[in-house]
Order: C-alpha cells, then sequence, then structure tokens
C-alpha cells in the first residue's frame, strides 16, 4: 500500500501542474487498488477541492483567469454536477465510463497544442452554457471535477490558450466538486478509512504541482508524461477486470 500514496502524491503533482484536480487520476488509481466505487467518487472529489483550489490560486496570480468565460460554463455545470452526484452507476459500468473519459485528457495532452495569442476566438455564449450543463452532469455522477473534458474543448474551440485554460478548468473543478459531493450526500456518503492520509498527500503533491507548473516546470513535457501515465490507467480500467 506504501507504492498507492507514491503514486498519489505523482498524480496530484502532475495534474496540478497543469491545472486539474486530478480526481480522474485519483480514481483511476483507487479503482486498481480494489477500493470501492462509493468510497471512490467522495474521497476523489474531496481531494479535487483541495488540489484545485491550490493550482487555481498559482495560476490566478499570473492573471491567467478568464471570469466571464468561467462564469458562463459554471452557471449550467454547477446544479447539473449536484443532480449528477445522486446517480449510482453499476460498479463495472462506471469504471469504463471513468476509462473513456480518460481518453480526453489523453488525447488533448498528446494531440492539442496551445493556440496562440492571435488564434484565440471569442466564446459562444450558448456553446458554453450547453458545454457546461453536459460536463457538470458527468462530473457529478463519476465524481471528477470536469477538467478533463472541459480544458479539450476549450483548447480546440480555441477559446483560451494553455495556461488561461489551467486557470479556468481549476475554478470549475473546485466548484463543480463541491456540488457533486452536494448531490452524494442526499444519498449517503461513505468515506475510505485513509480519507485524512490521502489529503495530506495529494495536497502536498498538488501544492508543489501548481507551483511548479505555473512558473518554472515546462508544461508539454509534464503533458506527455501524464498523458502517458492515463494510457496505462485508461487501458486496465476498459480492457480489464482488476
Amino acid at each position: 500500500m506504501e507504492w498507492f500514496y507514491v503514486i498519489l502524491f505523482f498524480v496530484a503533482f502532475l495534474y496540478a501542474s497543469v491545472g486539474h484536480g486530478g480526481a480522474s487520476g485519483y480514481l483511476a488509481l483507487m479503482a486498481l487498488y480494489g477500493i470501492a466505487p462509493q468510497e471512490m467518487k467522495p474521497t476523489a472529489l474531496v481531494l479535487n477541492l483541495f488540489v484545485s483550489m491550490t493550482s487555481f490560486i498559482q495560476y490566478y496570480r499570473g492573471h491567467f483567469f478568464k471570469r466571464n468565460l468561467f462564469l458562463t460554463v459554471a452557471l449550467t455545470s454547477i446544479p447539473l454536477a449536484f443532480v449528477g452526484g445522486m446517480i449510482t452507476l453499476d460498479d463495472s459500468l462506471y469504471k469504463r465510463v471513468l476509462g473513456v473519459l480518460l481518453l480526453f485528457p489523453i488525447i488533448r495532452f498528446f494531440f492539442f497544442r496551445s493556440p496562440g495569442e492571435d488564434e484565440l476566438k471569442p466564446y459562444n455564449v450558448f456553446g458554453a452554457v450547453a458545454i457546461g450543463a453536459i460536463v457538470g452532469l458527468l462530473s457529478g455522477m463519476i465524481g471528477i471535477g470536469g477538467g478533463i473534458i472541459l480544458s479539450p474543448l476549450l483548447i480546440l474551440l480555441k477559446w483560451t490558450d494553455q495556461k488561461q485554460t489551467a486557470a479556468i478548468s481549476a475554478a470549475f473543478i473546485f466548484v463543480n466538486s463541491l456540488s457533486g459531493l452536494g448531490g452524494m450526500l442526499t444519498q449517503g456518503i461513505t468515506f475510505n478509512a485513509d480519507m485524512w492520509l490521502y489529503i495530506g498527500v495529494a495536497f502536498g503533491g498538488g501544492l508543489l504541482g501548481a507551483y511548479l507548473g505555473s512558473k518554472k516546470l515546462n508544461q508539454d513535457a509534464l503533458k506527455y508524461v501524464l498523458a502517458t501515465v492515463l494510457v496505462v490507467a485508461a487501458y486496465k480500467l476498459l480492457f480489464t477486470t482488476a
């Protein structure tokens, strides 16, 4: 189990360095270690709260946050994340859906480059509202903040560059994680007995990753490392029974 905490720290570090809370990574890790989904979902969202807020603060200080775009996508994502948190999926289906969702950041990190400043386009309000609704519902159902789905869309649509995407995603993850937890509370929540240790390890990794990712480290290299880790996790979730 010692390796679990080493990997947890590493996952939080990598996710926070690119502006994510890390729930999809925590969920994949817990699934591979045999932790029950009813414990996985709320545990991952609590870890998300700590890591995404740390990441957001660093990117916000760097003046990368686009407030209006964030508010537009959050308008519908927050209530639908609450609804999604009230939905329980079959364990096998849950792992398959999680595996599919991991493909979003894999594709983004391997194939999507950050648009240049001259390539950025004004965001479409109706499109942003629709994206927020869909991502919010999925976020609550699976127990993620939704940043892994939102980020590739923002880059693909050229609404934000890489660091603006990181800032918006971090804030988006925080509010959706909080809302998803609220929905789960209506159905009853079970936390892992080692929750506080999880928080300490993830928070430490997230704090270091957010600081270095926003200021010092090469983000392209970080993206490729994280994407490679997620490929392994997605494969195990989709094609094995472990």
